[in-house]
């Protein structure tokens, strides 16, 4: 009774005008733009292919309607048994879980309505429904929206969605693939067998179980077919610029608008994106370069404005024919010591400072499994038995100190730090920790890279600015996303100890000369060399590289500065190549000072392996570092025996302590 009251409300507010059926709107390409409003893509309605009921097989129309609308056969149009159980269980959920639109509804609602949510456009819609319902035949409706849905990859219409992913004309879908692809149109992006593997599958179950308990196949037919090994097309080579990005411009509006598909292809969006198709190119190019040699090997490239948090290049692999799985967005793998830049910010926050000091040398950690955690380094020596300051400890990436300073921190304050400054995956609270054994995205360590960069301001990765309907009404509008989260001089602080990283004696020393600037980063290798990452900045871009095979135990067998290091410096050099060099601001209460490399006191002409330190005014040290020096604080009070530096020189003359003190007098 309230259904027919409502849609008598509607003929009244229309007009009546029910005697013809609306024109469908006239499909408009959609345009993606780069940052200097240069068309990246266009996208519109093509690989339609319409196909008549006879040639769609029972098992795909069986599919579609079981997992769509059970009652299509039963009802007018409008299923009021469907409506009121959908609107019980969102009431139950406190939102949206169900929706209660039938395959009448969805026909009429993608030919001729917008996407408003109003109640005038759902009793129109309501009332179209009806009305086609009268006019055009269950078989009719059925096969105008198998001909109509979209199923991602740019594929609208069961022909060519069965060609899209089983390289196959619909007529020859068997039960197995018809059922995969009935679970597509509900998240096209979230259910793609392309993309999600695993979530195809789980969706491709939903189906076959609801298509049993309609009576359309048995529980065994079922069974058989969520068994059935599927094949996958190879998608042929795709033209076009930045793939990866236009990809995530789809999903985006897909995943965030009703409709969104339609909107894209047939509505003239015009969408603005971060992107900068100049330095798209130029990672294109090193990134494929890096790998030309390697076959089979992947990865992802990821460019960050630092200052507002714009992406302004993605490479998500070598070859998005091949495989449309983004790595920069999608993959998540373990960054090793990648993620030490977290730790030393941390530490530098909470009063460390570069020149303090720590032994590399064997250490056990007591873990609740029983057996102790004892970190060691890589190469043929574990341990290099010496102290060094954390500069150096981070430039030559050493694994005791950085678990020994996880240790002194906590792992909890190391999880903190990286939250705040951009990580968003789940970290776990280890000692491990700070060797990068917890999974990120290339995405999201380079936007926490970029965080240091900035000086402490963090901002959130943005990659579409503004999306304008046909009439140039917007749509959305961002702007970047950005708070402060570590002070600025604790930021060029860890920055400055990263520069270290590309200077003689770092794990990166060769990558200078390439980019032949200002920059700062980071090695980063996964345990037996699976796989390999760069990720560093300058002050205008930070830069991930993550190289690594697809499958789980397959390895790179490269350090990270041999293989992705190259990538990101050729990168940097080309997308850089006709700005001026710049240094990174230095904030006015930061000094500098010579410091030994495993003392951490001031350096004479005596000193051997030494480096520039920079420090907070007043933190720097006020001692001399000289030979004989034990390296501790308190030993001037030892017993002369004892201490070298105060017991008597040969002949009974003075011995060091008196030099020292002569010492400190010249050079003071």
């Amino acid at each position: 009774m309230l259904i027919c009251i409502l849609i008598s409300i509607s003929l009244v507010y229309s007009g009546c005008s029910f005697l013809t059926l609306p024109k469908p709107d006239i499909p408009v390409a959609s345009k993606i733009y780069d940052i200097n409003n240069r068309v990246i893509a266009t996208l519109y309605k093509q690989n339609r292919v319409e196909l008549p009921i006879s040639k769609i097989t029972k098992d795909t129309q069986n599919a579609f309607v079981a997992v769509e609308d059970a009652r299509f056969y039963k009802h007018f149009g409008l299923d009021p048994i469907r409506i009121i159980g959908a609107a019980w269980k969102n009431l139950k959920a406190g939102k949206t879980v169900e929706g209660g639109s039938t395959i009448t509804q969805q026909t009429v609602k993608n030919l001729y309505l917008s996407r408003e949510k109003t109640l005038d456009r759902k009793l129109t819609e309501a009332w179209l429904a009806i009305k086609f319902e009268s006019k055009y035949t269950k078989d009719e409706i059925l096969e105008m929206y198998l001909n109509q849905i979209y199923f991602g990859q740019g594929a609208y219409g069961i022909e060519v969605a069965a060609r899209t992913y089983f390289d196959k004309p619909a007529s020859d879908l068997n039960l197995a693939e018809s059922a995969l692809l009935a679970g597509l149109p509900k998240a096209p992006n979230t259910y793609s067998p392309f993309q999600n593997w695993e979530g195809a599958k789980k969706r491709q179950k939903i189906v076959l179980n609801r298509m049993v308990d309609e009576g359309y196949i048995s529980q065994e037919e079922a069974k058989k077919a969520e068994n059935e090994k599927i094949v996958l097309k190879s998608a042929e080579k795709e033209t076009g610029k930045a793939p990866y990005v236009v990809n995530e411009v789809i999903k985006y509006i897909t995943d965030n608008y009703e409709n969104g598909a339609q909107m894209l292809f047939t509505e003239g969006l015009s969408i603005y994106t971060t992107i900068d198709l100049d330095m798209q190119k130029a990672a294109d190019e090193a990134f494929n370069d890096g790998l030309s040699s390697r076959k089979n090997l992947q990865g992802a490239l990821v460019a960050i404005d630092p200052s507002n948090g714009y992406i302004k290049a993605m490479v998500g692999g070598r070859d998005y024919a091949s495989s449309k799985f983004n790595r920069a967005t999608q993959a998540h793998r373990q960054p090793g010591s990648a993620f030490k830049p977290f730790l030393y910010t941390a530490a530098i926050d909470r009063g460390y400072t570069q020149a303090s000091t720590l032994t590399c040398e064997p250490v056990e950690f007591p873990q609740g499994t029983g057996s102790p955690y004892k970190p060691t380094d890589y190469g043929n020596n574990p341990y290099h038995n010496r102290p060094f300051i954390l500069k150096k400890a981070l430039a030559i990436s050493d694994n005791i100190i950085a678990v020994k300073l996880a240790n002194e921190i906590g792992p909890t304050v190391l999880v903190d730090y990286a939250n705040r400054m951009g990580i968003e995956s789940t970290l776990r609270p280890y000692l491990s920790l700070a060797l990068g054994t917890s999974e990120v995205s290339p995405l999201e360590i380079t936007g926490a890279y970029a965080t240091i960069a900035s000086g402490g301001i963090r901002s959130e990765p943005l990659l579409i600015l503004k999306i304008e309907d046909k009439k140039k009404n917007p749509l959305e509008q961002n702007k970047p996303k950005q708070h402060r989260v570590i002070s600025s001089e604790t930021a060029y602080l860890v920055t400055d100890m990263m520069t270290a990283v590309l200077q003689p004696g770092g794990t990166a020393s060769s990558l200078a000369g390439i980019i032949a600037r200002p920059a700062a980063g980071k090695t980063g290798t996964t345990q037996n060399y699976r796989d390999a990452w760069f990720v560093g900045f300058t002050p205008e871009l930070s830069v991930g590289v993550y190289i690594g095979y697809d499958e789980p135990k397959k390895s790179v067998g490269i350090p990270g500065g041999k293989i992705a290091g190259p990538i990101w410096a050729n990168f940097i050099a080309r997308a850089l190549q006709d700005k001026t060099p710049v240094d990174f601001p230095i904030p006015a209460n930061i000094v500098k000072a010579q410091i030994t490399t495993d003392s951490g006191l001031l350096s004479t002409p005596m000193s051997t392996d030494t480096m520039v330190a920079s420090f907070l005014r007043g933190t720097e040290p006020k001692e001399f570092s000289y030979p004989y020096n034990p390296f501790n604080p308190d030993y001037e009070e030892m017993p002369p025996g004892d201490n070298p530096d105060i017991s008597p020189g040969p002949g009974g003359g003075p011995g060091h302590g008196f030099r020292r003190r002569v010492l400190d007098w010249f050079f003071r």
